[in-house]
């Protein structure tokens, strides 16, 4: 799934990292911003804190990107692009043949939440990220919401007007069944778990997600409306 134009490469962990000459210089300057995002957020995460995380001079991070803003918009949008294509490929595989269309979508629902676990760094940039959405760049929101969680919910109502087509649902517009169904489903234990920071035990986890597909069917089964 390509990024937008503020992509950068991915930097690679384990062998080959922190290799010497400009590209591994580059690529520890990556992994560093990564690092410090996570850990300290957009506003602190500068080209000095960046530097020192790579074990590197400011001067370093400077020549490779001189404009520090968009290594961090660079950082985040290649991150939520990994989001983005993990859960495309989670509505691909559980929606593809519908057995059970409640335990079918409860499925879907739980592996939904994986990546909590699978990106945990990405989210703890998104948790920096919405403390303090006043201070991005302009666009820097649009950007990353374009990349990341609109691209993903594309996806899923994509896949879920295949499963309307087989008259399992009854969806007019898929979009807004696909927003209906991550407010409804994994949005719940998200929120309740400040995406991902503190999770939830796995029954209340269970509950949360059954009540949001018993909703969801209420709304779009076939005999809803």
């Amino acid at each position: 799934m390509a990024t937008p134009q503020a992509t950068i490469e991915r930097a690679p962990a384990g062998p080959g990292a922190g290799q010497a000459g400009p590209d591994g210089e580059r690529s520890d300057i990556v992994r560093a911003a990564r690092t410090v995002l996570a850990r300290e957020g957009w506003r602190h995460c500068t080209a000095e804190a960046t530097a020192a995380e790579a074990g590197l001079p400011t001067a370093a991070v400077g020549r490779h990107f001189p404009d520090h803003e968009q290594l961090l918009l660079g950082v985040l949008l290649d991150s939520s692009a990994s989001v983005a294509a993990s859960l495309a490929a989670v509505a691909e595989s559980y929606l593809a043949e519908i057995h059970d269309l409640r335990e079918d979508l409860i499925a879907l629902g739980r592996a939904w939440l994986a990546p909590l676990e699978a990106f945990r760094e990405h989210f703890a940039i998104v948790r920096h990220i919405s403390a303090e959405v006043t201070h991005l760049p302009a666009q820097a929101v649009d950007k990353w919401q374009a990349t990341g969680p609109r691209q993903a919910r594309r996806e899923l109502a994509r896949r879920l007007q295949q499963v309307a087509a087989r008259g399992l649902l009854d969806i007019a517009d898929a979009d807004q069944a696909a927003e209906r169904f991550i407010l409804l489903v994994p949005s719940s234990v998200v929120q309740r778990s400040f995406h991902g920071a503190l999770p939830l035990g796995r029954a209340e986890e269970d509950a949360l997600i059954a009540d949001g597909v018993d909703d969801f069917i209420r709304l779009y089964g076939p005999a809803s409306r």
